[in-house]
């Protein structure tokens, strides 16, 4: 069994990732990425991509963020809460893809350590 699992969201290359958490009574430890997002990442054109970049913004109670999105040098995205929680949005604006105007929302928590792969060409904010 992997670390991770990709839990596919009905948009092509949009995933919901959930880390294994190993936890015990000193607190938890759980990988964030590793190889095994390889598969998952990719450029506008299929080709492999790579991050390059790691931010942490911090935002007050009901702050909306987004939506924000990349027209020229786009970016892919893996997003994770690392303090209480937030309802998280993907909207695809690949103009060739069928699901184009379509989004997803999901819940990312402290406590559901879940992670949010969005990739280049999708609107991306959060309250």
């Amino acid at each position: 069994m992997g670390k991770f699992s990709f839990i596919e969201t009905g948009i092509k290359d949009l995933y919901v990732i959930e880390p294994t958490v190993f936890g015990d009574s000193r607190g938890y430890f759980m990988e964030t990425y590793n190889d095994e997002f390889r598969p998952y990442i990719k450029h506008l054109d299929g080709s492999p991509a790579d991050f390059v970049q790691d931010n942490q913004s911090r935002s007050k109670k009901g702050v909306l963020r987004g939506l924000h999105f990349q027209k020229t040098n786009p970016q892919g995205k893996l997003v994770r809460c690392l303090e209480g929680e937030v309802f998280d949005v993907a909207v695809d604006l690949r103009k060739d893809s069928e699901t184009f105007g379509k989004w997803h929302g999901v819940l990312l928590s402290e406590e559901n350590k879940k992670q949010f792969y969005v990739p280049e060409g999708f609107a991306h904010g959060f309250v």
